[in-house]
Order: structure tokens, then C-alpha cells, then sequence
């Protein structure tokens, strides 16, 4: 077996490749912009790169890029992968996902896969634990600017998700079907911030700012499409706790890990 990881700078692709190399098996880690010798260029815009990247792969680990996946995937099929495992979100199980930006990348990725002749698996995590390094990035003293600090979300560790691509990429019994992955724990930002806190010994405060006043804040880093849809979720989802799955305990075998764990893992991104 030889696994193809797509996008293998993020955070997800990292942690599974590291997986992969300790028990053994063998990986061709891929990117759109190659920071070393190692790693193939696979840029999923760019179907001239596909064909090099797949040859003589059996799996692949696929992050969520619509523009060419009908390519990608005639290729995949040409080079004889057998499996496909892609890392999507549970946005699309929304009624409304067919609409949403936040959504549709992932949706459009799965009906393509769905629709060919490769097994595939999708994994939909829902709230990425590793969303809060945002606020590492704020100068000492400057509190937190939320619309919504009561919101609940279902914040996941990044290496729940590469362990979980792990077990449905090295064992076929559990794959060809998508897993919905959650954190163990609705919680809302306010109690994020609160063990962040707690964890790194970095006090924060937060900012309660209307819906505009936080787009505005963000127009140079979050498209305005894309941040009404978030908007949209968050408010739908202040003061309500979101359902929690076993997908993870399912397909490693323990539980997931709390967002204090993954706090106590990136402390040192909080105290740089």
C-alpha cells in the first residue's frame, strides 16, 4: 500500500503522515507548493500535476478542492487507486449546504467520489479544535471581538482525525462510508477562552460586537459570503448544544480528545 496525502502541510495531513511513517507504511506526501525534496507537487487546481502524484499510489488522503475533482479522480481510476479518503466536514449535512460556501466545497467533492467507481470514506469533522489558534495571534491585552460568544461548537484535536483517517485508510472493514467526527464536548467560544486561559495562563477577555462589526473586523481575512454563513451557524447555535458522535472511539478505539488536551498540546503557540 502506498498512500498519497494531499495538502500535506496542514495540520491533519501532518499528523497522519507521521502516523503512517511509524507503523511502516509507505507515503508520498504532496502538496500544491512542495517546501522540500520529499514532497510531490499535487496541486488539485492543476490537473497536469495529478498524473506524477498518483502513479503507483493505492490510497489517497484528499482534501476538499472541487475545481478539477472530476480529473483528479479520472486519474486516480487510470493509476489504479483503490481507495480514497477525503477529508470533508459535517457543514454538509445542513439543509442548506447546497447553498452555503462553507458547504458546498465539501459537498460537490463527496458527490463526485460518490458518483465514480473508487471506494471512498468521507470524514466530516465538525468544529476544529486548532480554529482558536486565531486567537494566539492578538497582541497581548486585546480581547476577543464575538458576535456570539454563547455558541456552541464541537471543537475536535486535529490528531483525532488523522488517527481516525488512519485506521479507515490501513484496515477496509470500516470504510465506503462517511463518519461524522466530534470533540468530545459541546462547548460554547466563552468556555473555549476559559480553558485556554486556565491551560496556557494567558488571561483573555472578550468583546461582544454585533454581526457587522465582526465582518468588518475580519473583510481582509474572511470572504463576506463565507462569513455570513459562519454568522449564520453560530447564531444558530447560541445557547444550543450541538449532537456529539462516537465516530472516533468507532474507528480508534478510544474516546476523543477534550479541547483542554489540545489546549495543553499548542500552550506554546499561546505563551510565543
Amino acid at each position: 500500500m502506498t498512500v498519497l496525502i494531499t495538502g500535506s502541510r496542514g495540520a491533519v495531513a501532518r499528523n497522519l503522515i507521521g502516523l503512517l511513517r511509524e507503523r511502516g507504511h509507505a507515503l508520498r506526501a504532496a502538496s500544491s507548493r512542495p517546501a522540500d525534496p520529499d514532497t510531490v507537487r499535487c496541486d488539485l487546481t492543476d490537473p497536469s500535476t495529478f498524473a506524477t502524484a498518483l502513479k503507483g499510489v493505492t490510497s489517497v488522503f484528499l482534501y476538499a478542492e472541487p475545481s478539477r475533482i472530476d480529473a483528479f479522480i479520472e486519474e486516480a481510476a487510470g493509476a489504479g487507486v483503490e481507495h480514497v479518503v477525503l477529508l470533508s466536514s459535517s457543514a454538509v449535512l445542513a439543509p442548506d449546504a447546497a447553498d452555503s460556501p462553507v458547504a458546498r466545497t465539501h459537498l460537490d467533492v463527496e458527490r463526485a467520489l460518490d458518483a465514480s467507481s473508487i471506494p471512498a470514506t468521507s470524514l466530516r469533522p465538525g468544529s476544529f479544535a486548532s480554529n482558536a489558534l486565531a486567537w494566539s495571534r492578538l497582541l497581548p491585552g486585546r480581547p476577543i471581538s464575538l458576535p456570539f460568544p454563547g455558541a456552541h461548537s464541537d471543537p475536535i484535536h486535529e490528531a483525532d482525525v488523522a488517527e481516525a483517517a488512519l485506521a479507515v485508510l490501513t484496515d477496509p472493514g470500516p470504510g465506503g462510508r462517511p463518519y461524522t467526527l466530534t470533540g468530545p464536548e459541546s462547548l460554547t467560544f466563552a468556555e473555549q477562552i476559559d480553558i485556554l486561559s486556565r491551560v496556557t495562563g494567558r488571561p483573555f477577555s472578550v468583546r461582544h460586537v454585533t454581526r457587522e462589526e465582526w465582518k468588518s473586523e475580519m473583510a481582509d481575512h474572511v470572504p463576506a459570503a463565507f462569513a455570513d454563513s459562519l454568522l449564520d451557524w453560530w447564531e444558530a447555535h447560541d445557547g444550543s448544544p450541538v449532537e456529539l458522535t462516537a465516530s472516533v472511539r468507532e474507528l480508534t478505539g478510544r474516546p476523543a480528545r477534550t479541547f483542554a488536551t489540545w489546549a495543553r498540546d499548542h500552550a506554546g503557540d499561546f505563551r510565543a
